[in-house]
Formats: structure tokens, sequence, C-alpha cells
């Protein structure tokens, strides 16, 4: 079944996030789940950049997205934890569609 997968990877904190797949919720355009996704991911690493422009690697490509922390701060911290909590939500009303993997 198509989903959308978010890996994180912790080492005390997020050091890595990993986003696969397609929700097959919808026909892309359409589809609310991948939106919403792409739009809490977008203004995260938009808002981490911002503060801090290498305080992550951000690789992006059809249906994948990789975030890799490089500089930790409180501030960067806040806004990954805010991003996964985010996605948490979204996975708990569209279930089928999202999976969250800790």
């Amino acid at each position: 079944s198509l989903m959308i997968s978010v890996k994180v990877i912790k080492n005390k904190s997020i050091s890595r996030i990993e986003i696969s797949g397609h929700s097959g919720y919808d026909v892309s355009g359409k589809d609310i789940v991948c939106a919403s996704v792409s739009s809490i991911v977008i203004t995260s690493v938009n808002a981490i950049i911002r503060m801090d422009e290498n305080a992550i690697s951000y690789k992006e490509d059809e249906g994948y997205v990789e975030v890799i922390v490089n500089n930790h701060s409180k501030e960067v911290d806040i806004l990954l934890d805010n991003m996964i909590s985010l996605l948490k939500e979204l996975e708990q009303t569209y279930k089928k569609y999202i999976k969250v993997y800790e």
C-alpha cells in the first residue's frame, strides 16, 4: 500500500530524518496528506536554515527527503522536535497514509 514513512534517527537528540513514499490519499495535487507533510517539513527546514544555514543538510528527490543535522542548538532541536510532533499529529488523523518511526 502507498504510505509516507518518516524515519527519525536519534542520538540523544535527532540526528537524521528520512521521509519517503507517497501517501496515496488522493491524486497528486489533491493529496492533503502529502501537501501537509511537505508544508510541515519545508516550514521547519526553512526556519532552521534562517537561524543557522549550516545547522542542517537537506536533500530532496522524487518522493524522498532527507534532513541531516550538522550543528545542534537548543533552537534547532526544538524546531525538529516540533516538526516530528506535527507529523505525529497528522499520523493520528491519517493512520493509513503516514507512519512515523522513532
